[in-house]
């Protein structure tokens, strides 16, 4: 039975992302979901996913506290090729490097920069909080039946500069284009939430647990 792993590092509310999870593995046949900090339960994983609440320097470094976990995940990921999804902060440290508080080095898996949001408009609020329609870039098998227009749920203040535009999946307008998916080979990342993100999310989630790079 195929394994999800949902990295615990301490910097984010696991609850919901573990319910979600599970619901789509029980759907989709998708074997079991493990919420876990232990090296030894990454490198045995099928599929790895990487939440992230707060600012990405702080989530950084708590990744790196637990002795041994992001190498586990980059030797399942970079050198095995397993399927990983990065979750909001965890979809902005697959870049070179973060401009949060202080320049943050990243994975530097998907070239490009995390900046702070400046919307044309300003009447337009940061955080970009709430719901936003999603136009989709690339056609990706993670989305299939999600289409432009779609809605996601957003809860952020800096987004993701990809240097490659193929690497860009998705993005919503928020006073100018705001990254919400990227991709490349077997990696993954999304800005919202697909699990606060309903249909769209759930669906995302389900063909994350089906999907063979």
């Amino acid at each position: 039975m195929p394994l999800t792993v949902l990295v615990d590092y301490d910097s984010g509310n696991l609850h919901s992302a573990e319910k979600a999870f599970q619901r789509m593995a029980a759907e989709t046949g998708g074997g079991s979901i493990l919420v876990t900090s232990r090296p030894e339960d990454v490198a045995r994983a099928d599929r790895i996913v990487l939440p992230g609440d707060g600012a990405f320097p702080a989530c950084r470094a708590a990744l790196g506290a637990y002795g041994g976990l992001f190498e586990a995940i980059e030797e399942a990921v970079l050198r095995k090729a397993r399927p990983f999804l990065g979750i909001c902060v965890g979809m902005q440290m697959l870049a070179s490097r973060g401009h949060e508080y202080r320049l943050t080095e990243g994975f530097g898996w998907i070239p490009g920069d995390v900046v702070r949001i400046e919307p044309a408009d300003r009447a337009l609020k940061v955080p970009h909080m709430g719901w936003n329609d999603l136009v989709i870039d690339h056609q990706h098998p993670v989305l299939g039946g999600i289409a432009t227009g779609d809605h996601a749920y957003f809860v952020h203040s800096y987004h993701f500069r990809v240097t490659d535009p193929a690497h860009r999946l998705a993005f919503c307008d928020y006073g100018g284009p705001i990254t919400a998916i990227v991709g490349r080979d077997n990696i993954l990342g999304t800005q919202f939430h697909p699990e606060k993100s309903q249909a769209a999310g759930l669906r995302l989630i389900g063909n994350f647990l089906r999907w063979t790079p």
